[in-house]
């Protein structure tokens, strides 16, 4: 038999026990990085190399920690009148001057922050519970009910949203819970076809078809194996629902079908900053600025997820691992070796994942 041994180049260590040389080792050891990395830290590191996402995610964060903490960094109340200092300019006392009634911009600012965010996050989770609920039934079943649930879907999707809003906040009434309601009911409808359509093509597949043969029922179909599958879209289109809601918000309480005084919204204060927007610009200014960080934050961190959701952004977020792969492999192919009768013969090293 023919005695084969690798021979090493200079620099090259062996290790007693292995013929193998020290970046095949290497290779080994990056492979094993490679396999142990969870799908959440893929999705953390492919969502971090979109700085604009990123950005958006801190500057959401940081707002919606000051609209927590609002009461804290404040010294002011909300309701509180000083009619001697109203329409004041920015200074150290009111970083964001004073209203109308002298009241302090910066904590009715802070408290519209919670009342609009609030509002935004119970109403998306309105819409997609009511989206999920019509999408899954019309995607599991299909037939009739696939057919009669979609055309009432794009019988509402071709109103117009801002006439729905107005007619029911005119009906029922401008309060916290009326707002929430409605703009959840307006907004559903887009859930619901991204749900139907990820639920016809994964209820035809094998993971699928075995649960209905092993005798589960609809309901643990659905919950257990479709759902839970769905979610991905699910997740980009709250995010991006978010934003929607929050000018939905602000646009009816600018037109005064929102909250009413004294309660405070970022709508709110640009409704009454009409009437002193030539003589305190900066009535207008501050709540205009807040809808619109807040509305762009949430846009670019709903892009950030849609490239980390997408079929193609699981390979994306492998690729900065397999090039490491990759650069080690062709090391490890020019350094590698054989004597065969004394003859060096090159071995190429076939990789197991292509």
């Amino acid at each position: 038999m023919t005695d084969i041994t690798p021979a090493r180049l200079p620099g090259q260590h062996h290790t007693p026990g292995h013929d193998v040389s020290a970046e095949h080792l290497e290779a080994l050891a990056v492979d094993e990085e490679v396999a142990e990395v969870s799908a959440w830290q893929r999705n953390w590191r492919s969502f971090s190399r979109n700085r604009p996402a990123v950005i958006g995610l801190f500057v959401l964060l940081a707002i919606l920690a000051s609209a927590v903490l609002g009461p804290m960094l404040s010294p002011y109340d909300t309701l509180t009148q000083d009619l001697g200092n109203r329409l004041q300019a920015p200074s150290l006392a009111h970083p964001m001057g004073t209203d109308e009634l002298g009241r302090d911009s910066m904590t009715r600012i802070l408290a519209g922050g919670r009342v609009s965010l609030g509002v935004a996050a119970l109403a998306t989770t309105v819409a997609l519970t009511v989206g999920t609920a019509v999408g899954s039934i019309a995607g599991f079943y299909g037939r009739w009910v696939d057919n009669v649930l979609m055309r009432f879907t794009d019988l509402a999707l071709s109103l117009p949203d801002l006439f729905l809003l107005i007619l029911a906040a005119s009906l029922l009434g401008p309060s916290f819970v009326t707002m929430v309601i409605i703009i959840g009911l307006v907004r559903w409808m887009n859930v619901a076809r991204l749900v139907r359509g990820s639920f016809l093509s994964l209820r035809e597949r094998e993971f699928t078809l075995s649960a209905r043969a092993s005798g589960t029922r609809s309901l643990g179909i659905i919950f257990k194996h479709l759902l839970p599958n769905s979610l991905s879209p699910l997740i980009v289109a709250g995010t991006l629902g978010v934003a929607s809601a929050i000018i939905a918000e602000s646009t009816l309480s600018f037109l005064g079908l929102g909250l009413q005084p004294p309660a405070s919204s970022w709508g709110t204060m640009l409704r009454n900053a009409q009437q002193v927007i030539f003589s305190n610009p900066w009535a207008a200014v501050f709540p205009g600025v807040m809808i619109f960080l807040t509305v762009v934050s949430v846009n670019f961190i709903g892009d950030g997820l849609r490239d980390v959701f997408d079929p193609g952004g699981a390979t994306l977020s492998r690729s900065k691992f397999q090039q490491r792969r990759q650069r080690l492999l062709q090391r490890y192919e020019r350094s590698q070796v054989l004597e065969l009768d004394g003859q060096p013969a090159e071995v190429t090293f076939v990789d197991p994942s292509s």
